[in-house]
């Protein structure tokens, strides 16, 4: 990116350094503008301004997280005023570790993960490829050094200290093929990574990609509890794609700014279980019969829409992947001390009979905070039989998973 007179730092999940707007990866960003030269001192060698401005425009953050972001950073300028210079220095602090990284979404997924100004270590883990990943990604001029590492030899150390892994590491879906399709293999390679993680860095956040996710949870549950370690606060499905499409969808059929649409998206991550909350959509709108029938199996089917657009080439990774950094950023946020973060993730729950479900969370410093139960009071009718309906399929899933590892006990 050419650096210009006008510098943009945007944060968020679309965190990123560059010139004015064009510079960006994304049309709508939320972040910090600086318009004068004495700022970010150390900041990927750019010069940037003391006066701030948030410019809230993004679908990677909400209206809360840019005010919360606005207020983080003009608290800091004010404080930096009062000694002898004057800049706003981001705290890249956080290690992250990628594994499955030089797979179609674990490339994309490593770059916006780069461009996170809260990241200090990007670790990139897969069985093969991935060293030219990390020398490519490693020219980036942000902050985050980024290290390689391939195959089982190489984990332990790729794991060491890190404060979130993501695992998109799996085979993608293709045309015909279900997420049930993808179980045996998957399974497997998810059990053996959280085994992994449980012996080198049990404390992290640990975010689950892998399909079918509605059994990959519940298998890494299982792991963990046979290793002793098992924080059912720092286990997390991440289902955002499903509610970054619904976003996408509804603001689309009803022609309104993405910025200010949230449909909160609950149950599982696959089909039916994919349950949009149209009626909770904010800003308030009315739907027809129609609208809701036509939008729930749009949201529900919107993978198989991209399995088949790509006609064998390949399963939904660009928007897995924007989805998945959003919820990086989150959870690196809610790390960071930022109050105000709220998610949909698939996570052990008691808001109904299953052991697991997605619902809205309240993200804090140690994960979990708060699983928000009032999204399913006052469901529509359509809402409630659509509930009804996700749940003996849920449940097959979870067991799936579960009795997956009990068949094949985890290794000491």
């Amino acid at each position: 990116m050419a650096a210009t007179s006008a510098t943009t730092l945007s944060i968020g999940s679309t965190a990123c350094v560059g010139s004015k707007a064009n510079s960006t990866f994304n049309s709508k960003t939320s972040g910090l503008r600086f318009n004068s030269p004495n700022c970010l001192r150390s900041f990927s060698g750019l010069k940037a301004a003391s006066s701030i401005g948030c410019e809230v425009d993004s679908s990677f953050v909400g209206k809360e997280s840019c005010a919360a972001i606005r207020h983080s950073f003009v608290s800091r300028a004010r404080k930096q005023s009062q000694r002898s210079y004057n800049y706003v220095q981001p705290q890249a602090s956080y290690k992250v570790a990628i594994l499955g990284a030089a797979g179609g979404i674990g490339q994309p997924l490593a770059l916006l993960v780069k461009m996170s100004p809260l990241v200090s270590a990007l670790n990139l883990y897969d069985v093969a490829n991935v060293k030219g990943v990390a020398t490519d990604l490693s020219h980036c001029n942000t902050p985050s050094q980024v290290s390689d590492f391939t195959g089982d030899e190489e984990l332990a150390n790729c794991l060491k200290d890190v404060n979130v892994v993501v695992i998109p590491a799996g085979v993608p879906r293709k045309p015909g093929m279900t997420r049930d399709d993808l179980f045996n293999i998957n399974a497997s390679i998810v059990k053996n990574l959280i085994g992994a993680v449980a012996d080198n860095c049990p404390d992290a956040f640990i975010h689950i990609i892998s399909n079918p996710v509605n059994s990959t949870v519940p298998i890494a549950a299982e792991v963990l509890k046979q290793k002793g370690v098992y924080d059912p606060k720092k286990l997390f499905g991440v289902t955002t794609l499903d509610v970054v499409r619904a976003n996408t969808f509804v603001a689309q059929k009803k022609n309104l700014r993405l910025i200010d649409v949230d449909v909160p998206v609950v149950g599982g991550h696959a089909g039916i279980t994919i349950m949009p909350l149209l009626s909770k959509t904010k800003p308030s709108v009315t739907f027809t019969d129609e609208e809701v029938q036509e939008l729930t199996v749009r949201i529900q089917n919107a993978g198989t829409e991209v399995v088949e657009a790509k006609a064998g080439a390949g399963s939904a990774t660009l928007s897995m992947a924007y989805a998945a950094a959003r919820f990086v950023e989150s959870s690196l946020r809610a790390l960071d001390g930022d109050s105000d973060v709220y998610e949909c993730s698939y996570v052990q729950s008691d808001v109904t009979e299953l052991p697991f479900f997605a619902s809205r969370i309240k993200l804090g410093r140690n994960g979990v905070e708060a699983v928000i139960k009032s999204d399913l009071e006052g469901l529509t009718e359509y809402e409630q039989k659509a509930l009804e309906a996700l749940k003996p399929e849920l449940k097959a899933s979870i067991e799936k998973g579960i009795n997956f590892v009990h068949k094949q006990p985890v290794a000491a």
